[in-house]
């Protein structure tokens, strides 16, 4: 959802309510100039892609062993 500026001051509190569930792109001129987010959505996306992503074979161990040589 895009909105503008002038709209976000006028109307915060539901804005707020509704970026519990959507990304909303706050517009100043046309152009974006921020987002309001819900950011724990993000951490639970992220946590479901990594799902299945490491074996069962490889020990937790291993695993930051491996993340760690990456860094």
């Amino acid at each position: 959802m895009s909105i503008t500026a002038t709209e976000l001051k006028a109307n915060l509190g539901k804005y707020l309510q509704l970026a519990e569930f959507e990304d909303i792109y706050i517009t100043k001129n046309g152009k974006v100039v921020a987002k309001l987010s819900n950011p724990n959505i993000d951490r639970v996306k992220i946590a479901k892609s990594l799902i299945g992503s490491i074996p069962d074979t490889v020990s937790y161990e291993e695993a930051m062993e491996e993340r760690l040589k990456e860094i």
